[in-house]
């Protein structure tokens, strides 16, 4: 094993972490998490570092084996960047086990459940929940996976703010990274054996040797690009749906390509990818409903509307290998979907500029939000109104059209606001006079 990992270092894999890093791994697996239960489960409060070693040991009692645990993915990236904002949404967690068998999969899932069980609030009948019943109440997803190349297993602990703690048990993986800068991973023995042993806080003058490494390949590149906001990646047509949705949550958050002459070479074998994991309209818009629901929540979701445009854009200058009919329906189902969330989020507008409109009413008899009936107007003065769903059902909101995107017919289409009593509907387009 130490020569593997001195082979390693020689590669550039692996990094040692600073103690600036590792006082805020520390502040990750110190914190205490929510895990929320559906209906009337109750809420599980948890430090990360307890749930972790109490899985292990439930494991090791049911004779599986633990080669490393590791941090993986957003919050690894988190740790390790220097700008300390670095957001993050889900905290993943890689358990190296043997999965050799569907008795291997059961131990697992058996370990997540049994730990979980531990965690209950004080006065909950644990003798009355079953294992089948903490599935349902606390897991929000459970994915296993066993073929020739991969073996592992997925268990994800429900969040209601979209940080949900997933828990990996890898047996082998070919494939575990998207793009470098989610390539990084921590390997946590050390400061586990840390906190079971040190009885003094984490500090600069004590505190655990950790290891960082990237499995993009070298970690001094990942980096760099993390540090500096590039997108780097390695055969996308390996990555399931081809890293899409992921390159273009990248794009929208200001990231620019590495290397801008290979970028749209990889921009068709992404999504190339992508259509053949998703090959019909239904899977495409179920995919992409989950991504945006899971992915762009909380201070992100007000990209939500700019990340379709570019996802719109990409599909429309990259796609090879649709037909045209094919193309054409993605393209719309993309329109309909930014259609509907640019609505939403000018409803959104709406209420808080009408909660502030009747607010500032309770302490002065004049409003100063809008029109004599208190009535917000988001456009400055356009009348109009607007549907917040994909259907033909419209409602009367004062709300600004979107910009003007690029259609699958290949021209621009410049929304145009007509004066009232006409109001909108919305259809595969942005907005059409009804």
């Amino acid at each position: 094993m130490e020569k593997c990992v001195d082979v390693a270092m020689e590669d550039g894999r692996f990094s040692v972490l600073t103690f600036e890093q590792v006082s805020r791994l520390d502040e990750v697996l110190q914190e205490v998490l929510p895990i929320h239960g559906r209906g009337n489960f109750p809420t599980i409060e948890v430090r990360l570092r307890d749930l972790v070693a109490v899985v292990k040991a439930k494991l090791a009692a049911d004779s599986v084996k633990v080669r490393d645990i590791r941090l993986n993915g957003g919050a690894a990236s988190h740790i390790l960047a220097t700008d300390s904002d670095q957001p993050y949404n889900d905290l993943d967690l890689i358990f190296a086990v043997e999965l050799s068998s569907q008795r291997s999969y059961d131990r697992v899932k058996n370990a997540v459940l049994d730990a979980l069980l531990e965690f209950l609030p004080l006065g909950v009948n644990k003798k009355r929940l079953s294992s089948c019943s903490l599935k349902e109440g606390y897991v929000n997803k459970m994915v296993k996976v066993s073929n020739d190349v991969d073996r592992w297993s997925l268990i994800s602990l429900s969040n209601n703010g979209g940080r949900n703690i997933e828990l990996k048990f890898v047996d082998t993986m070919k494939r575990q990274f998207e793009f470098s800068v989610d390539s990084f991973q921590i390997i946590l023995d050390s400061i586990l054996f840390f906190y079971d042993c040190a009885e003094l806080p984490i500090s600069e003058t004590l505190y655990p040797t950790v290891l960082g490494e990237s499995v993009y390949g070298n970690f001094s590149e990942a980096f760099y690009h993390l540090q500096n906001r590039m997108i780097a990646t390695k055969l996308p047509e390996q990555i399931r749906g081809g890293g899409l949705l992921k390159y273009c949550n990248l794009l929208v958050k200001d990231y620019t390509p590495a290397s801008p002459q290979e970028i749209k070479t990889l921009e068709r074998y992404m999504c190339s990818r992508f259509f053949i994991d998703f090959p019909d309209v239904t899977q495409q818009q179920n995919k992409l409903e989950s991504y945006l629901l899971n992915h762009l929540v909380g201070a992100d979701e007000g990209l939500r509307y700019e990340y379709l445009r570019r996802l719109h854009r990409v599909v429309d200058e990259s796609t090879v290998c649709l037909m045209g009919h094919e193309r054409r329906q993605t393209l719309n189902l993309i329109d309909e979907l930014a259609c509907q969330v640019f609505y939403t989020d000018q409803q959104l507008m709406y209420t808080k500029q009408h909660q502030s409109c009747n607010s500032s009413s309770t302490s002065s008899n004049s409003s100063t939000c809008g029109s004599i009936d208190g009535t917000s107007n988001i456009n400055g003065g356009s009348n109009s109104s607007g549907s917040s769903s994909l259907s033909n059902s419209s409602y009367d909101l004062h709300i600004a059209p979107p910009p003007p995107v690029i259609f699958s017919n290949g021209y621009y289409y410049a929304p145009i606001v007509p004066a009232p009593p006409q109001s909108y509907t919305c259809t595969c387009g942005w907005l059409q006079c009804s």
